[in-house]
């Protein structure tokens, strides 16, 4: 991809504020489905049972405002500046001697890009990959001359920065490997593994890619006791989770272990990617404070105590979505959304009763302060800190970028809202979903449109004629994005959800109307998010603007720190899961780990 620079704009005319306005028809939801919440309300009309307030028993934060505030890092000022820049200049004459070796350059590639630090050479390594793609790639006639693993890494690293390879690439795979003698397949363990990864990218109806992913992974498993100790890590951390559906953040922090032991380290790599990830971290430092001085304002941790106090995850999610360090305003702002939404989603699902979260959102959609009025005392204090967070957030984005979202805002927050309250009739109400209705309502009600309306405007664009071009188009990334979000979350959170009185996930829609049982239903919610990244897989490649390719990256990255968070369990619900990550991430540097 070119460089980017995800969170700042150009200023727009005054002129145009009016237009997006225009644009808007509240009666349609901001991402349209072709099924909404509306076609299972009549389904879940509600027989009003006699209320008794719910607890969901949360665990308080493990990390106080104090103990946020009290945060530093030493890794700030010039001097670490100048000696970062100072290792970029040597990085990038390492780019430029590695023209005319493919293999050895797309190696660097993807080692610079695992190790978190890609995003200084952007130019660097689009120019490098259009030789490659041109001399090697492009042309048909040099499939056969290229070995497995300069084949396999090619089509890796060529599809996720948006050049058409095609799956035919491998369309001799099996042969060519099949005749090789186990002594020289163990030695071609990297391509291998390279190909399992490849795999990965693959689109809808790709089955040469199935039959490459089955094979190259029964190949890792079965002979994983042979390969040396480097190799072996390599292979067990790409079977626990494919390269392509990794946080970033997260990757670059293993990475970088990994990489130091290994005999072809290059010291230069290492030490930017050291210093480069104290660096960012120190910038992170100061976005978490700045969310945690917010959250403690909104007195809700006090205020609304039946909900979680989880403001250090809920920034977790933002390095997630994009920890480059330019991207500061993006993750205070989404830092504040996630909040919200926590807080929000634990009035719908823990503490309302179906009176209540129908006048709620009622409020909600009128966006009108003196409607609060009729709202409860605990509903006033979450509308009112709500209602003014999200109209400061668009009044921060106005001033920065130009663009006058708050309608935008209004309607998404709605739709999410309205999203709450069918899962509500239906918990009230009895009614047991299929998997379709549950699934139709389920990717708004977990709050992707919200977290992605808002990710929208924060994208650097040009003009705004380009966001409304693009944002047509960006109806499928959000719904796979949003899909993957739903599935992931379900299978970390299905059980603890159930046991505090909610309604059935998709684990269990899918166990009540096909009667299977629950590891069957589980590995089919598994097959699904597949089939979601194939389809989402598709969306990135269609990306063909600055502004598409910024999103549908962000977009990615949500469906990867979903799979990140839940892979364990409720790491969001219960953040002592995933707390050794978030010390590492935001607490400690990493020359001081190593």
């Amino acid at each position: 991809m070119a460089s980017l620079s995800f969170f700042s704009c150009s200023v727009l005319q005054y002129k145009n504020y009016h237009n997006i306005t225009r644009k808007i028809d509240i009666h349609k939801p901001i991402y349209p489905s072709k099924s909404t919440s509306d076609i299972v309300t009549a389904k879940a009309t509600a027989v009003v049972q006699p209320f008794a307030r719910r607890s969901a028993n949360y665990a308080p934060t493990l990390w106080t405002f104090d103990h946020i505030q009290s945060l530093s890092s030493e890794y700030t000022g010039e001097y670490y500046k100048a000696r970062a820049n100072s290792l970029k200049d040597t990085v990038k004459k390492m780019l430029v001697s590695k023209v005319g070796d493919p293999l050895s350059s797309l190696e660097l590639v993807d080692d610079l890009q695992r190790l978190g630090i890609s995003y200084h050479f952007q130019e660097e390594i689009r120019n490098l990959l259009e030789m490659i793609y041109c001399s090697y790639y492009k042309p048909h006639d040099q499939w056969d001359n290229l070995g497995l693993n300069l084949k396999a890494l090619g089509f890796r690293l060529l599809r996720q920065h948006g050049f058409q390879v095609p799956q035919e690439i491998f369309h001799n795979f099996k042969s060519k490997i099949q005749n090789l003698k186990p002594q020289e397949l163990l030695e071609n363990t990297i391509g291998m593994l390279n190909l399992y990864e490849a795999s990965y990218h693959s689109l809808e109806e790709e089955s040469l890619l199935d039959d490459a992913r089955d094979f190259s992974a029964t190949f890792l498993k079965e002979n994983q006791d042979r390969f040396d100790e480097n190799i072996s890590s390599l292979v067990s951390h790409a079977l626990e989770f494919p390269l392509h559906w990794r946080v970033p953040r997260i990757e670059a922090k293993w990475f970088i272990h990994a990489y130091e032991k290994r005999s072809d380290m290059n010291p230069i790599l290492l030490e930017l990617s050291k210093l480069d990830f104290d660096m960012v971290q120190a910038v992170h430092i100061e976005d978490l404070k700045h969310a945690s001085r917010w959250w403690s304002n909104t007195r809700w941790d006090s205020k609304l105590s039946f909900s979680r106090d989880r403001v250090v995850v809920n920034f977790l999610w933002t390095i997630g979505f994009g920890y480059l360090p330019q991207y500061t305003l993006g993750r205070r702002t989404l830092a504040k959304v996630n909040s919200m939404i926590t807080t929000i989603d634990d009035v719908y699902d823990v503490y309302g009763n179906l009176d209540e979260l129908e006048q709620f959102t009622r409020v909600i959609e009128r966006w009108d302060i003196n409607a609060a009025e009729e709202l409860p005392d605990y509903m006033k204090i979450c509308f009112l800190g709500f209602h003014n967070t999200v109209n400061e957030i668009a009044y921060d984005t106005m001033a920065d970028t130009g663009f006058f979202i708050l309608p935008y805002l209004k309607k998404a927050w709605a739709d999410l809202c309205n999203a709450y309250l069918v899962e509500a009739r239906w918990y009230y109400g009895g009614y047991q979903p299929t998997l379709k209705e549950y699934l139709d309502n389920g990717w708004v009600s977990i709050s992707g449109p919200v977290i992605l309306m808002n990710a929208t405007f924060l994208t650097s664009v040009g003009t705004t004629n380009e966001v409304f071009q693009c944002m047509e188009g960006l109806e499928k990334i959000v719904h796979y994005s949003s899909r993957i979000l739903r599935l992931a979350d379900d299978l970390g959170t299905s059980e603890d959800e159930m046991v505090k009185g909610d309604i059935s996930k998709s684990i269990q829609c899918y166990m009540h109307e096909s009667g299977a049982t629950e590891e069957e239903a589980r590995m089919h919610i598994k097959e699904l998010i597949l089939e979601t990244w194939k389809k989402l897989n598709k969306e990135r490649a269609r990306a063909n603007s600055q502004f598409s390719r910024e999103f549908v990256e962000y977009a990615t990255n949500v469906a990867r720190t979903a799979q990140f968070i839940y892979s364990e369990g409720d790491g969001h619900g219960r953040p002592d899961i995933i707390q050794s990550h978030i010390s590492a991430l935001l607490f400690n540097p990493i020359q001081r780990t190593i």
